[in-house]
């Protein structure tokens, strides 16, 4: 993170791939253990959170049951919804490209005693072979974070064999059109819905610091499809009437009158 003194500016530039990497990389290390220190109660150390909203994977079952699949996790950061999966009786693997969060992940196998497979690596470039898995999950993982999705995407279907079930939870694309504000002062629309320009932090010498990219819902079906997935239901998570949680762009006021989240059911035709 930042220190005291160093300006963070947010801009909308084109960034490569390398670039986005980079950036995610360095700044996922860095902020791993404020992460958990500012989430970690929420999120659990051994719990599957689908997003700001709450949903969890104990009570919503998107991922049908899991007792001896094998399951890759995508973006797992400190791989709580891993963890929860081998609780369950999956056999899972993870993967985050930053090793700051994969270390903060082996102090929680060390608090909870459920120890979690996880190795290093860029979403759009996944170390597995193919056809190794029958379920990959992500949730707020690697999908955001990547320039190609669409490769990221080819290379979740490349890994999961046929029939395989892909679920996933990314920012509701309409979203973008608002400020970072969950407040009621960020009601108004101030950015096009259909500017791809992915949102770039960077530092007082120019260097991008954080990366998201937005894809709109037709982006989203249009990549899915094309790399071989079938959609079966996509959920738009209302904000429930107990959750206080103010959370970046996520709260108690305007999620309760637009949606924050998508996340999307499908499965390899």
């Amino acid at each position: 993170m930042a220190d005291e003194f160093e300006v963070v500016v947010s801009q909308r530039i084109e960034l490569t791939e390398a670039e986005t990497s980079r950036a995610s990389r360095a700044w996922w290390d860095e902020n791993a253990a404020e992460y958990i220190g500012e989430h970690g109660g929420f999120l659990g150390d051994a719990r599957f959170t689908w997003c700001p909203e709450g949903i969890d994977e104990a009570d919503a079952q998107l991922l049908g049951p899991v007792r001896g699949k094998r399951i890759l996790e995508v973006g797992c950061g400190a791989a709580q919804c891993a963890r929860w999966l081998v609780g369950q009786g999956a056999d899972v693997v993870a993967f985050d490209i930053s090793v700051g969060q994969l270390a903060m992940g082996r102090i929680l196998d060390g608090r909870t005693g459920v120890p979690v497979r996880t190795v290093a690596a860029d979403a759009v470039s996944v170390p597995f072979a193919d056809d190794s898995f029958d379920i990959v999950c992500s949730a707020f993982g690697g999908l955001p974070f990547v320039a190609d999705a669409g490769m990221a995407l080819r290379e979740i279907a490349r890994v999961l064999r046929p029939g395989g079930l892909l679920v996933f939870s990314v920012t509701h694309p309409i979203r973008w059109a608002f400020p970072d504000d969950p407040t009621p002062t960020g009601y108004a629309i101030t950015h096009s819905y259909f500017d791809r320009t992915p949102y770039v932090e960077v530092d007082s010498a120019g260097t991008p610091t954080y990366v998201e990219h937005h894809r709109t819902m037709g982006d989203w079906v249009r990549l899915l499809t094309s790399a071989g997935f079938v959609i079966d239901d996509l959920l738009e998570p209302e904000w429930p009437a107990t959750n206080t949680k103010v959370w970046g762009g996520w709260g108690p006021d305007r999620s309760r009158l637009i949606p924050g989240t998508t996340i999307w059911t499908t499965h390899l035709g």
